[in-house]
Formats: structure tokens, sequence, C-alpha cells
């Protein structure tokens, strides 16, 4: 019997990646198309030996010879009507369903779904709890999880794992489904327990405001079953009124005296971040970790709170933080050249970019910092944030922004004013560069950057290849600086 073919159109994001991964294991015959791949997606997509076709192309779904065409197509959220494999689909009636559709009806039936969800962290936090999960297993096989996370979690390589045991570990994601799916992907995954990090105004593009953003979130903690668990932040208005009306047990965590699950005496100490959790108001475990910041303290402690309540012991809850490596583009050190630091983040929210600026000051507290970002994310595109925007990229010493990522698909009242950002960063005393694109940037960083520098550059996308081109011109003119001095020797 011929395996079954799916086609994912839409294969680059890191989702739909993962689900690629997923089917390859579980036996499918696996094929995709996207817009455009850039890594770290397209390096594992690679690694499993996944074309990519490119672009979008209704001969992408052509049978091979000796073939039939895909047995199903799963459409990514990103394509719309008109997109021609969309079209071919309906045209011909060939079977189609969403990413979080197949999750469920392929992988979530009959385990036990523990989902991480919030406009902040998730990744990060699932990426944590899949770990703990993983060294947990050295004693105990069984607890060995499936997962699915929106990033490649450097402590197994790959965003994806599929085993035959009971707990399915999944990244929950409020961004809608499909064109023809437009509620949430994680009302599909049906948890039974939960981990809620933050409920903040984003998706500009498919949330007119926060209200809508609280409701699905709503909506999410009512498919908790009673004898589920919710673990959530407790710092935040949002999240209290998200939980205030679950049917099963919550269990707060934070910095507050009532949460229970409280992190106290949180430091930053040689290269390592240290702090207490004190549960019920009792000490219950003191943990460390490579990760920087406050927020990462916050994820690790929602890990370890959910992992306890499944039973997980908590020496490999705290072996598994101490061992724990981050998520690719989350704070990832790309390359140091010549004394600069060039750190990648995936910066999507003016939360997101306070909260990697802070993480930053702690970990190089002496270095000028520098914060170079691409406006890219349907939420930074927009002005719905502009003030908070000036706040967070004030944390930094120097600003340097792209202009606005594919700028002409927003409405003209809805666009971010990048200009007015660089001139209110400057106002306040900041020194701030408006650039028309990322050789304009390198360049400016080229003149600038001396040793000990760090550089933050943030965006959700490939940023036009700067993570590679920026080390390879600063290697260029390294190399340029001591050949001039060579023949400045030779001269003397």
């Amino acid at each position: 019997m011929r395996p079954k073919h799916i086609h994912l159109s839409g294969i680059c994001g890191t989702a739909m990646a993962s689900l690629a991964g997923l089917l390859r294991e579980k036996g499918c015959r696996v094929t995709g198309s996207d817009a455009a791949a850039y890594p770290p997606m397209s390096d594992q997509l690679r690694e499993m030996g996944i074309d990519v076709a490119q672009p979008y192309a209704e001969a992408n779904l052509d049978a091979l010879p000796d073939e039939t065409g895909p047995d199903l197509v799963v459409i990514g959220n990103a394509l719309s009507r008109g997109n021609p494999e969309v079209e071919r689909v309906l045209d011909e009636r060939i079977p189609f369903t969403s990413m979080a559709a197949v999750l469920r009806e392929e992988f979530l039936a009959g385990r036990e779904s523990l989902v991480v969800a919030g406009t902040h962290g998730k990744t990060t936090t699932t990426s944590m709890l899949a770990w703990i999960y993983q060294t947990a297993s050295r004693e105990n096989p069984l607890l060995e999880p499936s997962f699915l996370i929106g990033g490649v979690a450097e402590n197994f390589g790959t965003s994806y794992q599929l085993r035959p045991t009971r707990t399915f570990l999944l990244e929950g994601d409020e961004y809608d489904t499909a064109f023809f799916d437009k509620g949430p992907k994680f009302l599909h995954y049906f948890p039974d327990g939960l981990i809620l990090t933050s409920v903040e105004f984003d998706h500009a593009d498919i949330y007119a405001d926060l209200e809508q953003v609280k409701t699905a979130f709503k909506r999410l903690v009512n498919l908790v079953p009673r004898r589920g668990v919710i673990v959530a932040y407790d710092g935040s208005a949002n999240v209290d009124e998200c939980v205030s009306r679950a049917f099963c047990r919550v269990e707060r965590y934070g910095f507050g005296t009532g949460a229970d699950w409280r992190v106290e005496n949180l430091r930053h100490d040689d290269g390592r971040s240290k702090w207490e959790v004190h549960r019920k108001g009792q000490l219950w475990a003191e943990f460390e970790m490579t990760l920087a910041g406050e927020h990462n303290a916050l994820n690790a402690t929602a890990a370890a709170a959910l992992a306890a309540n499944q039973g997980v012991p908590l020496a490999a809850i705290q072996s598994a933080l101490a061992s724990f490596e981050s998520v690719k583009r989350r704070l990832e050190v790309r390359a140091v050249v010549d004394g600069v630091t060039i750190i990648d983040d995936f910066a999507h929210h003016p939360t997101a970019i306070r909260e990697t600026l802070r993480a930053l000051r702690q970990v190089y507290p002496k270095a000028r910092l520098w914060a170079v970002l691409e406006p890219r994310s349907n939420t930074l595109r927009r002005n719905v944030f502009q003030r908070e925007l000036v706040e967070s990229l004030a944390i930094a010493d120097h600003v340097i922004m792209d202009a606005v990522y594919q700028l002409q698909r927003i409405p003209e009242g809805e666009r971010l004013h990048p200009e007015q950002v660089i001139d209110a960063l400057n106002a306040a005393g900041k020194p701030a560069e408006l650039c028309a694109d990322v050789s304009a940037i390198v360049d400016t960083l080229e003149r600038q950057l001396r040793h000990g520098d760090v550089v933050a550059i943030l965006s959700n996308g490939g940023f036009d290849g700067i993570y590679e081109k920026l080390p390879a011109r600063l290697l260029r003119s390294k190399a340029a600086r001591r050949a001039l001095i060579n023949r400045e020797a030779l001269v003397d």
C-alpha cells in the first residue's frame, strides 16, 4: 500500500515545517511549497530531505510520473484566495485542511495535550517544557514527549518530535487557522493542561482590539476540562480576566506575594540566572540556567509548575533548566567578529523588544547596545504601539530602523511612521537612524561599530539576509585593516 501523499502549501512556516516532520515520521509522503525559504526552517526541511517548490504555482500539485497527485493539501494560514495552489485545490476539489486540524486528527487524539499559549514567551516555554520531559524520561521512558514548537529548540536540534508515549506538548498560537477557518489555531488542541504566559493586543491584522484577543484566550480556557490545570501568570489584569471563569484548577506564577509559584531572589551571576521558587509560601526549589531576563525566569517557572503538576520529579526539572540551551532566533548569538557580538531575536511586539533589550543589558552590562529593527510583524507595521515602540527601543544605546516591510499592504491610516519613532528617540537624546534598506544598515554599522559592542537584530523574518551580510562585512573590514597594518609594517 502506497504511503499517503500530503502536500503542505506554506511549508516554511515554523509550525508547518514541524508538521512536515511529524507527518514524515508517521510514514506519509510529504511535499511542500512556499513563496520563499529562509533559516532555520529551510535548513530543517533540507535535513529531512523535503524539497521546497518556489514560488507557489498550480504545477506544484501535479502528479509525478507513475504517481497520483496529493491525497490531501494542508493550506497554511498565510494563503488566501488568489493563491494559485488554493485556486487549483478549490477548482478540482482536492481534499484540503489546515495545519491545526491535521494535528488534532492525526496526532492529538488519544493523547494528553499540554498547551503553552500567550502573546509572549510561548516558544521558549514550550521548549523548556519539552526539555524537562525529555530529561525526566531518562529515568522514566514513559515521560518522553511528542512535541511541536514554533521554533528550533537547540537541545533537540529540531522543532518537533513524535514518540509513542502519551504526552504531546504544543505551542498554542492565537493566530487564525486558515482562510476558511478564521478561529485561532489553539482552539483545535483541546488542552488537558495549559500555560498562559501573557495576554496583550497583537496580530492587528486579524484582531480589531484587545477585547477580541481576550475573547480568543477565554475560549481556550473554556476548553480545559475540570480535571485539568491552568498555570497562569499573575502579573497581568488581562490574564486575570481570561482565567476568571475557568472550570478547572488555576495556579498562578510570578513575582506577586499571592502567587502559588512565586519567583524570589532572581539574580544574574557569572553568566547564569539563579532564582528561588516558593510554592504556597514555602521554598520549593532553587533553579539556575544560562538564559537571562525576568521573562525567561518566569517562562522557566511556568514550565516547572506545569511539569510538577503532571508528576515530573523536581530533580529532573532542575537538571533540565540548568542544561537548557534556548531556541533558535531567541537571543541567539549569530556571530562574534572583531569583538562585536551579533544577536538574532524574533521580535514581533514592543513588549518582546523591551524584554529582549533588558535581558541583553543584564548579560552585557558594559557594552554599547545597538538595536536594529525591521518592522515586519503585522502589529509592528501598524501605528497601534508607536509610543510603546519608542519606549522599548530607548533601552538600547543606539537604534537603527529599516523601512516598514511591505508598507503598501497596510492601510494608509494604520501605518507605522518610523521617521516619527526616530525623531522621538533623537529628541530624547537617544541616537537613532532610519535606513532605506539592509545595505544602508550594514554600511552604517560598519562605520560606527567598535570592539565590545553588541548588536541586537530584531525581526520575525529573514530581514534580507542581514544575519549573514553584517558578519561578512565586518570580517572583510577586519581583514582589510590587518592587510593595511601589515603593509605599513613592511614600509617601516
